[in-house]
């Protein structure tokens, strides 16, 4: 295929991957449209190959945006460690990392010589926050395994939403 209908068939795949919606759009159905727009059959092999890499460009692009901008949001969110007029320390003296509603916070804290990642309720007690026994607290070797496998609860999550 020549350099102009190559042209042509990304600028037209693109036009429609941009203005599709991903979550319902499938590599055929962008094959499907492109080829009417086009008046071509885009289902010949060298063309589906074509598709297919402007495809996988497109959601490789999209996926470093996103990356970018969450990236952009955390820090713009989270205050870094070590920038001390930043941190908010609870009234148990440890460190904030977020709050995830009013009454739940994620709080990095010493005990017994370890550091722990703590995801707690709280209740306020005479103008004090305080901890309930209803959350969690891992050590540094069990927040390393659980972060390790957040990809796999995230696609967990995602396909029982899909059968919903």
């Amino acid at each position: 295929m020549d350099a102009e209908t190559e042209q042509k068939i990304e600028k037209t795949v693109r036009g429609i991957l941009e203005k599709s919606d991903m979550d319902e759009m499938t590599e055929f159905k962008i094959r499907k449209r492109a080829s009417e727009v086009l008046d071509l059959d885009l289902s010949k092999p060298p063309y589906k190959a074509l598709v297919k890499r402007v495809v996988q460009s497109f959601l490789e692009e999209q996926n470093q945006k996103e990356q970018q901008q969450q990236q952009e949001v955390e820090e713009d969110e989270n205050p870094k460690i070590g920038d001390a007029q930043d941190q908010e320390y609870d009234d148990n003296g440890d460190l904030v990392i977020c709050r995830l509603s009013s009454k739940r916070k994620v709080t990095l804290q010493e005990f017994r010589g370890k550091s722990l990642v703590s995801i707690r309720e709280f209740y306020s007690k005479d103008g004090k926050e305080l901890p309930t026994t209803k959350g969690i607290s891992l050590t540094e070797e069990q927040w390393a395994v659980f972060k390790k496998n957040v990809p796999a609860i995230e696609n967990a999550i995602s396909k029982m939403e899909s059968r919903i």
